[in-house]
């Protein structure tokens, strides 16, 4: 198996360029997901490790190969698609063997890797059957499979899940998982769920706009975002941002009726802007005599979400574990988590540390 390691990457569409300059180490056997905002790059990367996409200008490494203009099949690399891809007229077996088929492998070989693959993926018992008779997240195994026997050095999944259903996705990220886990091998997935990138990734590379916006560790981003982008895009539900003025070294809220914070951030100078930034499981409430309304209570059994309006029509969302809500129309009063709230500067957006 082998990492992979990009280098000043560019890509250019005629004058229209994409993809920035990203520089960015994949150590081997590493999960890695690419995650952002439909648009952001993170597939048009993913087509270029795989050689889909040529690279305007950068070097690609693959291990300790320069594959920055070697041809697909030349990368040791085997991608799955969000379609399944799948021949109708075959059978799972016959899919799942077929490029090694094409490329002459013997048949014994082939027969040896598929019923490995097979057994990984649990899908033994549909060896024989084609296309139609499978399940979505069947069909998606098989397209998995496929890529399992080539023994590539690297997996690409280009967001495999989106046409699933909401319970396969869950069942289907598991198996993904528990596939890392068995075969050890270095994989780049690529999605716009956030979800998604938080439960399978080793590591996180969040884009915007072609840009990388921040690298890490799915609990080290939730907890310490360089900036706005980042802390409102990991984490479900997005965090709360609202206004906040720099007063006599601390900052007013007027959204929580004016509520001062105290902090030991470095703020810009005495009436600046800035942004403050709440999860809403950090946040608790309470009723009472506020400008702050309920404005929806969402019970979902195991956790609670309630929508909160305040005075300046700012939306507070808070995460509760209690079972009881406050009902709609409620006045009521906002508690946080000192240690949690996080300031942005209101211009770059960047966190004040």
């Amino acid at each position: 198996m082998s990492g992979v390691e990009l280098t000043n990457v560019i890509k250019k569409y005629g004058e229209t360029q994409v993809i920035h300059g990203v520089d960015l180490k994949i150590e081997d056997g590493e999960f890695c997901v690419f995650v952002g905002p439909s648009g952001c790059g993170k597939s048009t990367l993913l087509r270029m490790v795989a050689g889909l996409e040529e690279t305007t200008s950068g070097q690609i490494d693959i291990g300790a190969r320069d594959v920055t203009h070697a041809d697909p099949s030349e990368r040791g690399v085997a991608m799955v698609f969000q379609t399944y891809a799948l021949y109708p007229h075959m059978t799972v077996e016959e899919n799942m063997g077929f490029g090694l088929k094409m490329n002459g492998v013997p048949k014994d070989e082939i027969n040896k890797k598929v019923a490995e693959a097979s057994s990984i993926l649990q899908l033994d018992q549909y060896l024989k059957r084609k296309p139609k008779a499978l399940s979505g997240g069947q069909r998606q195994r098989v397209a998995i499979g496929r890529a399992i026997v080539r023994g590539p050095e690297v997996f690409l999944f280009d967001e495999p899940l989106s046409n699933l259903d909401a319970e396969l996705r869950v069942d289907m990220r598991v198996e993904i998982a528990r596939l890392h886990g068995e075969i050890g091998a270095t994989m780049i997935y690529v999605t716009h769920d956030q979800v998604e990138a938080m439960t399978l990734a080793d590591k996180i590379v969040v884009l915007r706009s072609g840009h990388i916006e921040q690298v890490g560790a799915p609990m080290d981003l939730f907890r310490d975002p360089d900036n706005k982008f980042v802390a409102g895009f990991i984490g479900s539900p997005s965090m709360n941002f609202l206004n906040g003025v720099v007063e006599g070294g601390k900052v007013r809220v007027p959204a929580l009726d004016d509520e001062v914070i105290t902090t030991s951030v470095t703020l810009p100078p005495e009436g600046s802007d800035v942004i403050v930034g709440m999860r809403p499981p950090h946040l608790t409430i309470e009723a009472a005599d506020s400008t702050i309304k309920v404005d929806l209570a969402e019970q979902l059994g195991g956790v609670s979400y309630e929508y909160l309006t305040a005075k300046t029509g700012e939306r507070i969302v808070v995460e509760s574990k209690e079972e009881d809500v406050l009902p709609k129309g409620s006045s009521v009063k906002v508690n946080y988590q000192l240690e949690k709230v996080m300031f942005f500067d209101s211009k770059t957006e960047k966190r004040l540390r």
